[in-house]
């Protein structure tokens, strides 16, 4: 996708014009995460959130018995944030790692902050990111409970292929609250 696609993607609103995008655009800047390299740290400021151009993504978390477990991946296209840390300006509660080599636009917190204080389409733009976030976020602590993993794997491998194709196994089954053994099951039954 190219990068003007992917800024119409990201900051889709009926308000936001081609002028205000151009503006948002440019307060935006490329940088490279190699494969393994953290994007934020829990207990670490978080300043940037960042456009995910190329590569793949997951936060992380560690439960209580000393497990890794994947809260999220993202994909090109995507918002990777840590947004308590960034609008609350407390640390980050997960950590982010680039799965393969990445591409990002990252813009501070101070240039969104500035752009959302003084455009008003920003601002609605961003309430309505914030709510569809909210909503997603809803329905998969949802989906965790009202559906087993195999549907879950299903879902995910129709609306993330990628996922499937470059994250390694044991990240796919903790996001989807399983262990690899029984991943590994249920990628067989459905290849039956």
């Amino acid at each position: 996708m190219n990068d003007n696609t992917l800024f119409k993607k990201i900051y889709n609103h009926p308000l936001i014009t081609h002028q205000i995008l151009q503006k948002v655009k440019e307060k935006h800047y490329l940088i490279f995460f190699k494969k393994g390299e953290r994007l934020f740290k829990i207990n670490q400021s978080s300043n940037h959130y960042f456009v995910l151009k190329s590569g793949l993504v997951r936060t992380q978390v560690t439960d209580y018995r000393g497990n890794d477990i994947t809260t999220q991946f993202f994909t090109p296209g995507n918002i990777v944030i840590a947004p308590l840390a960034l609008f609350k300006k407390s640390t980050p509660i997960e950590n982010a790692f680039a799965l393969t080599d990445c591409q990002v636009w990252a813009i501070s917190f101070q240039d969104f902050q500035c752009l959302f204080e003084n455009n008003i389409e920003i601002a609605e733009w961003g309430r309505l990111w914030m709510a569809e976030q909210i909503t997603k976020l809803k329905r998969r602590s949802i989906e965790m409970i009202t559906e087993d993993a195999t549907r879950r794997y299903i879902k995910l491998i129709k609306s993330k292929p990628e996922i499937i194709q470059q994250a390694p196994l044991k990240h796919i089954a903790s996001y989807l609250g399983v262990t690899d053994t029984s991943l590994s099951r249920i990628r067989k039954n459905i290849s039956l």
